[in-house]
């Protein structure tokens, strides 16, 4: 018999154990991660965030687990349900708190229901996707929803779940030697822009390199977080990572955090912070005390496949939009969520503004496989 649990906080999970059903690498699924942010103050109640994490046991032992929150609005979630909470609640529901199994602020594919990997994977996915349905209905809630799924854990939801998805832009590494070996595969003009968009970041005196996140001393992640802190205050967002988050990503993940730092006259002016696994470079964040023409492009992207390459890592994910990114090597991928609706009224109307979404989303991404920058089409 599976005893399912849930949690208001990592920390009653055992790290080890946790870390043990991660199906592989990827780190902001990552104990130190997710709990590194109930810790440092980027998660709380008044910001919408409860954690309520799901575990299944066998025996007394964890077997299987998903990270779970209830939400107060839709903030840090990157797949966009702000017109379905509206309809809802001016029907006279009330769409929040919801149930989120995700990870917050990253709109990153990766592992959601962690099973392992074994004969019991399959089987202990659907009974997570079982447990997360029968809370949100013990609990009275409107809805559940799985962000950013990886395409093996998308047949553990059944019919009553809601498909819908999206397109970000990756970068595969297709056996490079070099970046120049890389910038051969792509159509002239692209080719040319590229190699523009470099000189004039050297011609304006600037060094940019990457550097291990746990080799920065602590004015340098001073530097960096004030950086970060700077974009989202020119775009008016709301900055939701502390300080303190950053030191804890450096202290815990080692060389998994990696950072380019662009430098003038020694003093830093911009930065671009990703994080790895064996396999995957992902960009997160970017920030810059003064503008300088295409720094963004070479902190964000170039020193990024420089790196992917010269460390064998497959593929890059820069994060959420960014059309510009296709003309710099990065193609279309499609991410995928799915979404449980407790109402079937609800429900149905939903599923039939889905369709038509889908077939307007899968259009475009048709317009943009036609617009690919590589000189033969590209896998």
């Amino acid at each position: 018999m599976l005893t399912t649990h849930f949690h208001d906080r990592l920390d009653a999970i055992d790290a080890a154990a946790w870390d043990a059903l991660r199906p592989d690498g990827n780190p902001f699924i990552s104990h130190a991660f997710l709990a590194g942010l109930e810790h440092h103050g980027c998660i709380h109640r008044e910001w919408g965030w409860q954690a309520h994490h799901l575990t299944l046991h066998d025996g007394g032992k964890l077997i299987a687990a998903a990270p779970l929150y209830l939400k107060d609005n839709s903030h840090g979630e990157y797949v966009f349900d702000w017109s379905w909470a509206d309809a809802w609640e001016r029907a006279g529901g009330d769409y929040y708190p919801k149930l989120l199994n995700a990870v917050p602020y990253s709109p990153v594919v990766g592992p959601r229901l962690l099973a392992g990997r074994g004969e019991r994977t399959a089987g202990l996915r659907r009974a997570l996707v079982q447990a997360i349905g029968e809370e949100t209905r013990r609990l009275g809630l409107s809805s559940a929803h799985a962000n950013f799924l990886p395409d093996d854990e998308l047949a553990a939801f059944d019919g009553h779940w809601l498909s819908r998805f999206d397109w970000q832009y990756h970068w595969h590494n297709r056996g490079y030697r070099d970046f120049e070996d890389f910038l051969a595969t792509l159509r002239h003009k692209k080719r040319k822009n590229i190699r523009h968009e470099r000189a004039s970041v050297t011609a304006a005196g600037i060094d940019c390199r990457m550097q291990r996140g746990d080799s920065l001393d602590d004015d340098t992640w001073r530097t960096i977080h004030a950086l970060y802190l700077h974009t989202f205050a020119t775009k008016r967002n709301h900055a939701t990572l502390t300080l303190a988050f950053f030191r804890h990503l450096a202290a815990t993940l080692g060389d998994h955090v990696q950072v380019a730092l662009a430098r003038r006259d020694g003093q830093i002016i911009a930065m671009a912070l990703f994080l790895r696994s064996d396999g995957t470079l992902y960009g997160r964040y970017w920030g810059a005390r003064e503008y300088a023409p295409d720094l963004h492009f070479e902190l964000c992207y170039y020193q990024a496949i420089e790196y992917a390459i010269a460390h064998h890592l497959a593929r890059i994910e820069p994060g959420a939009q960014g059309e510009h990114k296709l003309a710099r090597g990065f193609v279309p991928v499609r991410t995928h969520s799915r979404h449980y609706l407790v109402n079937t009224a609800f429900r149905a109307a939903v599923a039939a503004a889905l369709a038509e979404e889908d077939a307007a989303v899968a259009a475009w991404g048709a317009q943009l496989a036609a617009h690919s920058p590589y000189l033969e089409d590209h896998p």
